[in-house]
């Protein structure tokens, strides 16, 4: 998958799934999703939408804020999931 196709699935679910009030395209690749409105509870939904998307499943030591904190986190904590998948 080519790091622009993987980025910008991650902002579409950051729109459908965590609808923070800023959209994904006002939101550079390292602000805060929480600073721009991400609740707790839009996180989980967050997490099971990018879980569908790539078949992947966060394990509990990843379920922290700061895996979740940005769409680079995001971004690396979905390839470090793919490569333990390969």
């Amino acid at each position: 998958m080519v790091q622009t196709d993987l980025n910008s699935i991650i902002r579409r679910l950051i729109k459908e799934q965590a609808k923070i009030p800023a959209t994904a395209g006002e939101l550079a690749d390292s602000d805060d999703l929480y600073d721009h409105g991400m609740t707790s509870h839009s996180s989980v939904m967050l997490m099971l939408g990018l879980e569908n998307e790539f078949g992947v499943e966060f394990p509990d030591t990843m379920l922290t804020r700061d895996v979740f904190s940005s769409v680079n986190a995001i971004e690396s904590a979905i390839r470090r999931l793919q490569q333990e998948l390969t």
